[in-house]
């Protein structure tokens, strides 16, 4: 990719490129090289639509560890999702899962019998990982895969991923950067427009790098047709800075403050955080705005919503907000944590690396501590007999604890891995140094505290885990080392009980089939969907 656009830049080439183009999209051509070279390239690239039948990943080749399976009979949990008045159903609406963030669906998936493995490349540019994959209630996936090229909602038949339709979003300007100065790690710095839901009418609302916030349905069109279309949109650009890099401003002279993730209270008001600590509310019917901003400090995670109020992480601070009737987000409370000295490996910025994560009448997530990081458990309420802080427990090894993916959180159990070591796709090069470890810990029932409840060696560097309610299996991805220098990577499961491995489904090997930060979601028909950094896997047994 990157050699494409250096290519481009030759006078020669361009000049015959802007030949085929029309004077308007010309206009848009600025001279400085790098610039022009990708304005020309993203007008070709765009105009070409995704195939209807996916194409299979491709796989390095190699030899990797086998994989296995142990029989081992359900063990159903039981569990009331939370139910949200303005989201789709609990397990299906966002990458995880619901508005607490649990990770959780009460559904089974995959545990390696006679396996079928199904991929799908995301995207015909470089990239196309399908960072989050959500379910409407008529069954289709709904997911988002972005490249190089920008983010596409696609609408897939589930297990065949066959699409039915797509949406473009505008690049973001991280993706500029990482063209032009030939870096890719800066995109991996960006979470803004990663996140999005389904509302209760089956319908994405999500932000994009322009500072709009959209609503955007899809309908049949004809016997086998389908299409999306923008039902209604809100332009928040007057309010949040929107002076961000892109092909018709090159040389951006303010502030650029993308929207990171989005999300409704149970009012209806929509809420939505950026990465310099700015966060709001969206009042749809009247598209009243309202804003804060936080002095200093950095949010990169998606947030949590209960009826008692929105959940917020910082980089220096945990935070429950609520709306005043005017729709002005107010501080309930503010509890600072431990950011470290640094930035670690395996974290985006010095500061929690989880989203907040919801649970009986708590909200967990972890410091960034030196040395090792702590799980914090707080009360979400307290009375005159109680402080905030339930729990403080060290996690992992001394000098290797970092974590950068939303926890499971399943009534008063957490489960967590750890990422230290890893950086991304694009940047890691030494794998023995990446993860080792995944934890259960629960809150003690009198709430004097918590308490490790197992541990596993196994390895999990990048993945947003999930719970299958129906069989009591927590799902992760995981990765061993062949003799021969080849990386396999497998669809894991172990024992929510006892953290014992249960099975090991081979997915394939390389870069292709790094997950990257994506999450596992499972589907109602027991597939298992996993996210990697050249598309969408589909995994699913015969029996």
């Amino acid at each position: 990719m990157l050699e494409f656009v250096q290519s481009l830049s030759s006078p020669e080439r361009k000049e015959k490129m802007k030949s085929s183009l029309s004077a308007a999209v010309c206009q848009t051509v600025v001279s400085f090289s790098r610039v022009s070279a990708l304005a020309i390239m993203l007008v070709v690239i765009a105009a070409c639509t995704e195939p209807v039948e996916p194409t299979a990943i491709p796989s390095d080749i190699g030899e990797p560890v086998a994989g296995f399976t142990r029989l081992q009979p359900d063990q159903p949990l039981a569990y009331t999702p939370p139910v949200h008045p303005f989201m789709a159903q609990a397990g299906l609406n966002s990458m995880h899962g619901d508005s607490y963030n649990s990770d959780v669906h009460a559904v089974a998936g995959p545990r390696g019998f006679n396996t079928t493995i199904l991929s799908r490349v995301g995207s015909r540019a470089p990239g196309g990982m399908c960072a989050t994959t959500t379910f409407s209630s008529d069954g289709k996936l709904i997911t988002l895969c972005a490249s190089m090229m920008g983010f596409r909602i696609n609408l897939l038949e589930p297990r065949t991923l066959r699409l039915l339709a797509e949406y473009s979003l505008p690049l973001r300007s991280s993706s500029y950067r990482a063209l032009l100065h030939l870096d890719r790690s800066i995109i991996m710095e960006d979470t803004s427009g990663a996140y999005f839901y389904l509302d209760q009418e089956d319908r994405v609302v999500m932000a994009d790098n322009k500072q709009i916030i959209h609503r955007i349905a899809y309908r049949q069109t004809g016997q086998d047709g389908w299409e999306f279309y923008q039902e209604e949109s809100w332009d928040l650009s007057a309010t949040v800075p929107s002076n961000c890099l892109r092909p018709s401003n090159p040389f951006p002279a303010g502030e650029c403050d993308p929207i990171t993730a989005v999300m409704p209270d149970f009012s209806g008001l929509i809420w939505w955080v950026t990465r310099a600590g700015r966060i709001g509310t969206l009042n749809k019917a009247s598209g009243a705005l309202n804003m804060i901003q936080l002095a200093d400090e950095e949010i990169q995670n998606g947030f949590a919503v209960a009826q008692d109020g929105v959940y917020i992480v910082s980089d220096k601070a945990m935070y429950a907000f609520r709306a005043a009737p005017s729709g002005l987000p107010e501080v309930i409370w503010r509890e600072p944590y431990d950011r470290g000295s640094a930035r670690k490996i395996g974290s985006i910025n010095q500061g929690s690396g989880t989203a907040p994560t919801l649970l009986s009448d708590y909200v967990t997530l972890t410091d960034n501590a030196d040395g090792r990081i702590n799980l914090l458990v707080y009360r979400r309420q307290v009375s005159a007999f109680s402080e905030r802080l339930v729990c403080k427990v060290p996690l992992f090894s001394e000098g290797h604890s970092a974590a950068e993916n939303s926890m499971i959180a399943f009534n008063r159990s957490i489960i967590i891995e750890n990422n230290a070591g890893y950086t991304s796709v694009y940047g890691e090069h030494d794998w023995h140094a990446a993860g080792g470890g995944i934890v259960r810990v629960d809150v003690r029932e009198n709430e004097s505290g918590c308490d490790i409840i197992w541990q596993s060696s196994e390895r999990a560097p990048s993945v947003v885990p999930k719970l299958a309610l129906s069989t009591g299996i927590a799902y992760f991805y995981n990765f061993m080392p062949a003799e021969d220098g080849t990386i396999a990577w497998y669809l894991m499961g172990l024992d929510y009980v006892t953290g014992q491995t249960l099975f090991k489904i081979h997915t394939g090997n390389g870069k292709n089939f790094d997950n990257n930060w994506a999450p596992i979601t499972l589907g109602s028909d027991g597939t298992a969907y996993v996210g990697t950094s050249r598309g969408l896997l589909a995994i699913y047994d015969a029996i």
